[in-house]
């Protein structure tokens, strides 16, 4: 996790830059391990990974959602793609689906919502990861609840009125569930905001693949709510 999630104190870019310098470490590390990755999942049959991670196989290609996206990898050579024009993914966005891959052991859902701190060795990173991402959306939210209702809606997230009245759930990947919960300020309290994960998250993806998710939220729910700003 080094140089992702190693952000806590200190004096701290602008919120997009933030977001973007987490992106940018993590890709830097995870093009040191494709290779090793796509070996590791060249080991099982495309069957049983469809299955476990939810996904497809139509023979020739595993397919699956990411973000709301359509996308297949190629098999055995793994190479992922966009449907339906079949172009090609970033690397970030392959190194993403190839960590799922990899990580996906097909455990149910727990739907039961925990903190980032609650993950395997997430306590220790939890004040990082809560800086580029809970930190992040109540700043850009603050005063303004009814634009992060509008774009956490525009996102597809499902309301989750039983866990606070401004907590919505995303599914990134096909096991993957996320969640976000805006507490409105007054002038007591400030804004504040949390990200969070379904506790069999980590099932299928490691804790630093959970933390660019959750940045990955907070990016999406601002560039929603204000282009400009992404």
């Amino acid at each position: 996790m080094a140089g992702l999630t190693e952000k806590a104190g200190g004096a701290q870019p602008p919120d997009s830059d933030l977001i973007d310098q987490a992106h940018r470490a993590w890709q830097e590390s995870m093009l040191r391990q494709i290779d090793r990755l796509r070996k590791s999942i060249q080991a099982s049959t495309p069957e049983v990974i469809a299955d476990r991670c939810g996904g497809s196989y139509d023979g020739s290609h595993l397919g699956l959602t990411f973000w709301g996206d359509r996308v297949t990898l190629s098999w055995p050579d793994l190479k992922a793609c966009c449907l339906p024009d079949g172009s090609p993914r970033s690397t970030f966005d392959s190194a993403m689906l190839l960590y799922y891959l990899v990580t996906a052991d097909g455990a149910p859902m727990a739907d039961r919502w925990i903190s980032f701190r609650e993950l395997p060795n997430g306590a220790f990173y939890h004040q990082a990861f809560q800086g580029y991402s809970g930190n992040v959306i109540a700043r850009t939210f603050s005063g303004d609840v009814e634009a992060y209702d509008r774009a956490a809606r525009e996102l597809k997230g499902t309301v989750l009125t039983a866990l606070a009245p401004l907590a919505f759930a995303f599914q990134p990947l096909p096991r993957v569930r996320i969640a976000c919960v805006l507490w409105p300020g007054d002038d007591e309290f400030p804004t504040r905001a949390s990200v969070l994960f379904d506790a069999a998250a980590s099932h299928y993806m490691p804790t630093d693949g959970l933390a660019l998710l959750g940045a990955g939220l907070a990016r999406r729910l601002i560039r929603s709510a204000h282009p400009t700003k992404s």
